[in-house]
């Protein structure tokens, strides 16, 4: 099987040379347009949940959405910090 796989390439030196070529080039560009974010972001991950709710005062949506979401949330795996 490798032995005429390698009597097919010398048999089609040009093709070869033409394929090896263009992979090279693509490999190049492919690497030269990468995007490359040097400074990482190490930050925790943070989500902040905004609960509007028409016509009731700041208290009673903490009684009745934040502080249900923020208990619910502590049971999540892997939560290091639940602010509320």
């Amino acid at each position: 099987m490798i032995s005429r796989l390698i009597d097919w390439c010398i048999a089609n030196r040009f093709l070869v040379s033409a394929l090896t070529i263009i992979v090279a080039s693509l490999g190049i560009y492919a690497t030269s347009t990468i995007p490359i974010d040097a400074i990482p972001d190490l930050s925790d991950v943070q989500v902040i949940i905004y609960t509007p709710w028409q016509g009731r005062d700041p208290q009673t949506i903490e009684d009745q959405v934040t502080y249900p979401l923020a208990t619910t949330m502590l049971s999540v795996t892997g939560v290091e910090d639940v602010l509320g």
